[in-house]
């Protein structure tokens, strides 16, 4: 098909938005022996990719909304890659008048899932089916294979499934795409898929952080650990690229290039939403709270360096503990800790599963993310296994496999959480990933304290252990005590 000639209901896929992960995603449909329409509303970029990366591909470019959706052949499949929110909107209202009964109209940003939910009954209403659908891989996952999750109508999905099965990343045991769920379902995975990204990127900073600090590592020596460590249980692709991040040289001064990087790290606000989202289903998630917090405490840079020349720290010295062993506990501390963020981040999807009746099938999600997404790592083979077995096991950290890892894991862990504490460094998610792992496997917690002041100050009523059927009752704390 000419980039130069449009004809009439001639394309396969539409796409809408043609920002990096747009243009890569047409890309890589057109490779796969589709025929591509695309559109953006800035006329400009569709020249550019016409006469650059499609010049001479099955990829027909539009500059009216009109003419693009003529363009493509009938149902109709239109992918948009906007950023989220009002512009989202706006292009739905720019596409729906031209659109008729059956087309699919697919949003493959991160959309918040709320929001996918009040458009797919919108579009319902005039026959056009909806797709909300995760992407994650980054650039390179959106040109060459990357993990898709998909939720909204199945009979959508059916029809899409040839060309996002084609394009979708590949593993030992099938494309990583599946059907999420039905409306939201895809885009609430995608969510949570990234608060475990922010988890599992603050865990392994504050393995660096470690490494650097206790041990005055130099870039050589990090990127050996991380290489070998790549090679093991922590296999995984954040773990490669931390990796090859130690390796690279700046070409103005010769040093390191992460070692002239600001300590302050950005957020678009997906895995906060994963944070607000745990808080309104009472899912307890430590871990992506924590990462989310060292987000923003890295932001006050000016504050910190001020802090840090008037509020003195622990006087306490590091002991005695050898390099290989610090280094070994450092990784049991990093292990130990992703368990518990993929943990949280699984019952998180149970939690909205069970809440909106999407009944995901935690065992295909944990396959999806196998390749192409960011979270990929050898570690989601046990849990895709752990879920096979028992599709409603209630956390990660009780199935055998991951018992015996952690419990394996757990001197190390302990040891490095302490001793970080103890000269000052601080593992806000290690710590909190350790707390989670104690409060879970604790058969008593202290909050029965919590409940008595509540019933003391509010009348918020408890339950009596040895009356475990009985209603909740209230105690006159103040008759009793005369504490008013």
């Amino acid at each position: 098909m000419s980039a130069a000639k449009m004809e009439e209901g001639s394309a396969n896929f539409g796409m809408i938005g043609l920002g990096v992960m747009g243009r890569n995603l047409v890309l890589n449909i057109e490779r796969h022996g589709y025929s591509v329409a695309v559109w953006n509303r800035e006329p400009e970029w569709v020249d550019q990719i016409l006469n650059n990366k499609a010049r001479g591909k099955q990829v027909v470019g539009a500059k009216e909304i009109r003419e693009f959706v003529g363009s493509l052949e009938k149902p109709r499949k239109i992918m948009m890659m906007v950023k989220a929110g009002q512009p989202v909107d706006w292009t739905i209202d720019l596409l729906t008048p031209h659109l008729d009964e059956a087309d699919i109209v697919v949003d493959g940003g991160n959309s918040h899932f709320l929001d996918t939910r009040r458009r797919e009954r919108e579009l319902a209403v005039q026959g056009v089916r909806f797709l909300g659908m995760g992407v994650s891989g980054g650039e390179t996952g959106a040109l060459r294979g990357p993990s898709l999750m998909p939720g909204g109508e199945r009979n959508a999905y059916q029809d899409l499934r040839p060309i996002l099965e084609a394009i979708a990343a590949q593993v030992e045991d099938g494309p990583c795409v599946t059907y999420c769920g039905p409306e939201a379902a895809g885009h609430f995975i995608k969510m949570v898929h990234n608060g475990i990204e922010y988890g599992d990127m603050q865990l392994i900073a504050e393995a660096y952080g470690i490494l650097k600090s206790v041990l005055q590592l130099e870039s050589g020596e990090l990127s050996d650990i991380f290489s070998e460590w790549n090679e093991g249980l922590l296999e995984s692709y954040l773990i490669e690229i931390t990796n090859k991040i130690f390796t690279v040289m700046d070409e103005e001064t010769g040093k390191p290039l992460i070692d002239l990087i600001l300590d302050r790290a950005g957020q678009k606000g997906t895995g906060r939403w994963a944070s607000q989202v745990a808080l309104d289903l009472g899912v307890a998630v430590p871990t992506i709270h924590s990462a989310i917090e060292a987000r923003i405490l890295s932001g006050l840079k000016e504050e910190r360096v001020q802090a840090s020349q008037s509020i003195p720290g622990p006087e306490t010295l590091l002991g005695s503990s050898d390099k290989k062993e610090i280094i070994d506990s450092v990784h049991d501390a990093l292990y130990a800790s992703k368990i518990c963020s993929y943990a949280q981040g699984m019952a998180l999807i149970q939690a909205g599963s069970e809440q909106y009746q999407w009944r995901v099938n935690l065992s295909e999600i944990s396959r999806i993310w196998k390749g192409g997404c960011i979270i990929r790592a050898r570690l989601l083979d046990r849990i895709q296994q752990a879920y096979l077995k028992q599709p409603n096991l209630p956390n990660l950290m009780v199935d055998p496999g991951f018992i015996s890892g952690l419990t394996a894991a757990q001197p190390g862990w302990r040891k490095l959480v302490s001793m970080a504490q103890n000269i000052g460094i601080p593992v806000p998610a290690m710590s909190s990933s350790l707390a989670y792992f104690d409060s879970y496997r604790s058969a008593h917690l202290p909050q029965n304290l919590t409940q008595a002041q509540r019933d003391f100050f509010g009348s918020h009523l408890y339950q009596r252990v040895d009356k475990p059927d009985s209603d909740p009752v209230h105690t006159d704390w103040v008759g009793i005590t005369g504490q008013q």
